[in-house]
């Protein structure tokens, strides 16, 4: 074992430090190394969920990427799906796809003797994933559309039910407009109610049979306004669009759920500036109180390195097993910190303890992402770079003479 690690360990661990200076020292060392810890792991396991939970919303909503035609307009009320140069089949086969379903949107409004609400009803086909749009139903079901005839039941969000006083099997008159020509009446019945916490999307969406679209946009019985595909990792938008684009067929486009609704786009994008900032600031704090740390054992063991100067250790072996000495001290800090961070993250991950408004925040309880990888970088990163850090402030060693050190009280 080298000199410097070997008698770094004997003073860290030498019972003379229950009884000086030291024990305040390394008890402030290692609360700041500990808070540290905490902070950034509860910054980072939050704000990392937080993205996630909204992104995944989203996605799994309307689509990690949506085809449309190129003819569509500001308008809800979809155009039909180009099928020029457009393989669904070649984009089932890629790899990260992990199902494509078919709809057509229509605007209408909703009304009943108590009152009235503008709704988009999104039309869908026997490929609708109701397994993963289970997720969002909080009462009733997603009804099973087959593709052939009309099917009446619907899935409202609990906005649009509670503006009309609706509950699951009550009955609503939806009415649609065409241009030139009498509005078209429909009565549907309420067979599932949704919440996904995202204002935009329920406020306004409501989940129906796309033959009923079809026949209010005069579409033929093949067609339909736009695809919503589903990757097997939402993180991997950016890598898989591209790949997706090539069957598509010029006529059509590719909207990524993440630029659907900029405004939270850019609100998410906000998390990695606030993430980027509080980190900076723990490690700042936790710098300096090492530093500091590292400064007053040098002053108190003054004695201690006159006398390893005068047996020939070198400065560079003094400040080594300083440096290591402090390292040393943070470790208690480290796990006690990690303990208690991933202890709360723990219990705010299965038991939700700490609740949002979903009108501010998009999610109802604040998500949890537990990466590993994350952690370990956090607590590992933390100690190379304040070790880093008492590289300049440990050269003071040099400056002590061993000869005033030694009659040094």
């Amino acid at each position: 074992m080298k000199f410097p690690l070997y008698f770094s360990r004997k003073i860290a661990f030498s019972k003379d430090n229950k009884n000086n200076l030291s024990r305040v020292i390394i008890f402030i060392g290692r609360l700041s190394v500990a808070l540290g810890i905490i902070v950034s792991l509860i910054t980072v396991s939050t704000g990392l969920g937080s993205k996630k939970a909204i992104k995944e919303r989203l996605g799994d909503f309307s689509g990690h990427i949506t085809i449309k035609s190129t003819k569509s307009n500001s308008s809800y009320n979809t155009s039909v799906l180009d099928q020029e140069g457009l393989n669904i089949k070649s984009i089932k086969a890629l790899p990260d796809v992990a199902a494509v379903q078919q709809y057509a949107m229509v605007t209408g409004i909703m009304r009943n003797e108590n009152s009235f609400a503008g709704i988009i009803f999104k039309g869908v086909d026997r490929d609708f994933d109701s397994l993963r749009f289970k997720n969002f139903l909080i009462a009733g079901k997603t009804p099973f559309f087959s593709g052939k005839g009309y099917n009446n039941g619907i899935v409202i969000s609990e906005k649009i039910a509670n503006d009309l006083h609706l509950k699951v099997n009550d009955s609503i008159v939806t009415i649609f407009s065409k241009a030139d020509q009498k509005p078209i009446y429909r009565n549907f019945e309420v067979a599932g109610i949704y919440k996904t916490d995202i204002k935009m999307i329920d406020d306004q969406f409501v989940i129906g049979d796309i033959n009923h679209v079809r026949k209010i946009q005069d579409m033929k019985p093949d067609e339909v306004g736009g695809l919503d595909i589903f990757f097997k990792n939402i993180n991997n938008i950016d890598k898989d669009a591209p790949k997706v684009e090539k069957f598509i067929g010029y006529k059509n486009y590719a909207e990524r759920a993440t630029d659907k609704y900029p405004q939270i786009n850019d609100w998410i994008g906000l998390f990695d500036t606030n993430i980027g900032i509080i980190i900076s600031i723990m490690l700042l704090v936790v710098i300096i109180n090492i530093i500091m740390v590292l400064l007053i054992l040098i002053i108190e063991r003054t004695n201690s390195i006159g006398l390893l100067k005068t047996l020939g250790a070198t400065n560079g072996q003094i400040r080594a097993t300083f440096i290591n000495y402090t390292l040393i001290i943070m470790v208690p800090g480290l796990l006690y910190g990690n303990a208690i961070g991933l202890g709360l993250l723990l219990a705010q991950k299965f038991f939700g303890i700490i609740k949002l408004n979903p009108k501010d925040y998009y999610v109802s309880v604040v998500p949890v992402d537990l990466n590993p990888l994350l952690i370990i970088s956090i607590s590992v990163g933390i100690l190379i770079i304040s070790g880093l850090a008492l590289v300049i402030p440990s050269y003071l060693i040099s400056k002590i003479s061993p000869v005033k050190a030694i009659k040094y009280n």
